[in-house]
């Protein structure tokens, strides 16, 4: 292949001089994000309420190379993530690409096995709810305003195969992350239409990883898949869980010029689990 054109395909998935927000960036799924962004050629800014655990993926993405800051802030409290804008936007000028990464499940809110459904926590419920949608929201709303003011750029939700196919014991985590996906259209939708085409809405579907909130609902205290785990693989065409760093071509094809005309679309990124029939 000539040199120009080599040049040019690896300029459509640069992501050099973008300048990227990863809420929920130092999760399992969120930090590994936020290493794909800062590899692309980004610079990272990880959001996260713990300061330390920001701080210590920020100087991970520094050793690789990258140049990263971070931020701490609470995806649900307004003040702190426009706080959070300012820091990202008086050090580095703008903001161009925001990943939602914070979300997640409750243990109040995964139903036990063997136990009355009709006694479900409501509270817990809507605890999940706001951390997902809400938490999903409010970063869109904040940053979203930086891209639009700034050159443009794109949103990244973080949905579920728990939105695609019901699952059981987990109704609130389901739930919101079908409310995020219809959010996802909502905003690409309504954010193009504003403003031209300059900012872009999509969301990532990740099947089943191997986090802390879901550990021990899929696997033995010795590592090895307990009941629900072997029920997932079984159910998985290519026959694991998925690891971080599957998620980095589609999350770095998002955010890339490469997608420029790709917005309201959720990508699975799941071994096959939403096209598995179980037949």
């Amino acid at each position: 292949m000539p040199p120009n054109r080599t040049d040019h395909l690896a300029s459509m998935y640069s992501l050099e001089r973008q300048v990227a927000v990863v809420t929920g960036g130092t999760g399992v799924l969120g930090s590994a994000m936020a290493k794909a962004l800062a590899m692309a050629g980004a610079r990272v800014g990880v959001v996260s309420r713990g300061r330390e655990r920001a701080e210590r993926v920020a100087s991970e993405l520094e050793a690789l190379g990258g140049e990263a800051l971070a931020i701490p802030a609470d995806v649900l409290d307004r003040d702190s993530l426009e706080s959070a804008r300012q820091m990202v936007v008086g050090r580095w000028g703008s903001v161009t690409t925001l990943v939602n990464a914070a979300g997640g499940n409750v243990a109040a809110a995964t139903i036990p096995e063997g136990t009355d459904l009709f006694a479900m926590s409501s509270a817990a419920f809507k605890e999940v709810v706001d951390l997902n949608l809400t938490g999903t929201l409010l970063p869109s709303l904040v940053f979203g305003q930086a891209i639009v003011e700034g050159s443009g750029g794109s949103i990244v939700n973080i949905s579920s195969m728990a939105s695609a196919r019901a699952l059981t014991r987990v109704a609130g985590y389901g739930a919101a992350k079908s409310a995020v996906e219809n959010l996802t259209r909502w905003l690409a939708v309504e954010l193009g239409r504003r403003y031209g085409g300059a900012v872009r809405v999509n969301a990532i579907a990740p099947g089943f990883f191997i986090g802390a909130q879901n550990r021990s609902l899929l696997l033995e205290s010795d590592g090895k898949p307990n009941a629900r785990g072997r029920s997932v693989l079984n159910q998985t065409p290519l026959g694991r869980f998925g690891e971080a760093d599957d998620l980095m071509g589609a999350l770095i094809w998002l955010c890339s010029p490469s997608a420029r005309f790709v917005t309201g679309i959720v990508v699975p990124v799941d071994g096959g689990f939403s096209a598995f029939s179980g037949v």
